[in-house]
C-alpha cells in the first residue's frame, strides 16, 4: 500500500485504531465466518499463525499467545514475569505509568518510573538505579527491581536502535532483570526509514515482546512472543485466570495469519509512516512548530486556542497537553485508512489565520 494506491479513506485522528480493520483483514473474516473451529486458540489458523511468527523472528522453539488489546497483555504478561516483591522499571511516559489507569499495579506490582528523553528510556538510568538500589543498605524494604519495559516505538513516537537494546540486555543480565518491549505500533517501527531493528532482534534480546495489531490494521488484537517458553510457565492458565483467553480464539489467528503474510503488515507500516511524512513536511512549509520530532506515524505540532477548537470541530488530531502560553499540543496518527486528502485537510484547517 504504497502513498499512491487506493486509500481507504478515515481522517488523521489522535490514535491510529479509529477505524475498524483493514480490508484484506475484514474479507478473511468473513471468509471464514461460517466455519467450525476449535475455540481458546487451538484452531488451525492460529496454529499457521504461530508458525510463521516463529518463521518471522526465526525463533522456532518461541511460544506465541494471543490477547484482544494492549493494556491486556502489559498486565497480564508483567504480572507473570515479576514476582511478588518486584516492581518493572519504566520511562515515566510510557504506556504502563500514564494510559492504563494502573492496571499493572492493580495486579500489585510497582511501576518504576525513571526519567525518559523523547519518550525513551536510558540504559544508563537503569543501570544507576539498580546500582543504588543493591547499593542501599536497606534494599530489602524496597521494591526490587524485575524488569524494564521499552516500547517500539515509544509514546513520542521515537525508535530504539539495535544498540541501544544491546545494551538494555546487557543491564538485564547485569541485574537479573528480564525485558519486555511493548509492540502496540510495532508495524510503523518496522517501517522507519531510520529504524535498524527487526523481529529477529527484538526475539534474540527480549525475553518477551508483542507484535500490535489493533494498531496495525487488526480488528482487535496482538501476539506476544516468548523466545524462551520456560520463561513464562503455565501461562495459557495464567491468561485464562485473567480473562484474556478468547473463545472464538479462531479470530485472532485469522488476523494475524493475514496481517503478517504477503507483506502486509510491512505495506500496512509503511503507508501510516508515509502519511504522517506527508503531514511533517506540509507542517513545515506552513510554519508549523513540531515540538517532538517522531520518525513513525505520530505527528506532534503546538497550535493556538483557535486553531484547536477549529481541529476539534472536525475531529482531527487529539489532545496531548496544554502549554503555560495557553496554547495546546496536538497529536496526529496515521493509519492504514490515512489518506492525502487527510492531511490536506489537516493542513487546510491549520492554514486558517486567527483573524479570518
Amino acid at each position: 500500500m504504497e502513498n499512491s494506491e487506493k486509500s481507504f479513506g478515515g481522517t488523521i485522528m489522535g490514535t491510529d485504531y479509529a477505524e475498524g480493520a483493514h480490508p484484506d483483514v475484514l474479507a478473511a473474516l468473513t471468509r471464514t465466518n461460517a466455519e467450525s473451529t476449535p475455540g481458546y486458540g487451538s484452531d488451525i489458523y492460529c496454529e499457521k499463525a504461530q508458525e510463521l511468527i516463529r518463521s518471522l523472528c526465526e525463533a522456532p522453539g518461541a511460544a506465541v499467545y494471543f490477547f484482544t488489546g494492549g493494556t491486556q497483555v502489559n498486565a497480564v504478561t508483567l504480572g507473570a514475569l515479576l514476582s511478588s516483591w518486584q516492581g518493572v522499571l519504566a520511562a515515566g511516559t510510557a504506556h504502563i505509568s500514564l494510559h492504563e489507569a494502573g492496571a499493572v499495579e492493580n495486579g500489585g506490582h510497582k511501576v518504576i518510573e525513571l526519567p525518559s528523553y523523547a519518550g525513551k528510556l536510558s540504559p544508563e538510568e537503569v543501570r544507576t538505579y539498580c546500582s543504588r538500589y543493591y547499593g542501599d543498605e536497606t534494599w530489602e524494604h524496597i521494591v526490587m527491581p524485575g524488569g524494564i519495559y521499552l516500547s517500539q516505538p515509544t509514546e513520542y513516537g521515537t525508535l530504539y536502535t539495535l544498540e541501544e537494546l544491546r545494551t538494555f540486555r546487557a543491564v538485564c543480565d547485569e541485574f537479573g532483570l528480564f525485558l519486555y518491549v511493548d509492540g502496540a505500533r510495532l508495524a510503523c517501527a518496522l517501517a522507519a526509514p531510520e529504524n535498524d531493528v527487526c523481529l529477529r532482534d527484538l526475539a534474540g534480546l527480549s525475553d518477551a515482546f508483542y507484535i500490535g495489531g489493533n494498531k496495525c490494521g487488526a480488528l482487535f488484537g496482538e501476539a506476544l512472543v516468548v523466545p524462551d517458553p520456560k520463561r513464562l510457565p503455565h501461562f495459557f492458565s495464567v491468561m485464562k485466570q485473567h480473562g484474556a483467553v478468547l473463545a472464538k480464539g479462531r479470530l485472532l489467528g485469522v488476523q494475524f495469519l493475514t496481517l503478517l503474510q504477503d507483506g502486509l503488515y510491512e505495506r500496512i507500516g509503511k503507508h501510516a509512516v508515509g502519511m504522517a511524512d506527508a503531514l511533517r513536511q506540509g507542517l513545515d512549509r506552513i510554519g508549523a512548530y513540531q515540538p517532538i520530532q517522531s520518525p513513525t506515524n505520530q505527528v506532534f505540532v503546538k497550535v493556538s486556542p483557535g486553531q484547536y477548537k477549529a481541529l476539534q470541530a472536525r475531529g482531527l488530531g487529539g489532545f496531548w497537553s496544554h502549554e503555560e502560553d495557553e496554547s495546546f499540543i496536538v497529536r496526529f496518527v496515521s493509519s492504514w485508512a490515512t489518506s492525502l486528502s487527510d492531511v490536506e485537510t489537516v493542513l487546510s484547517v491549520l492554514s486558517v489565520k486567527e483573524d479570518e
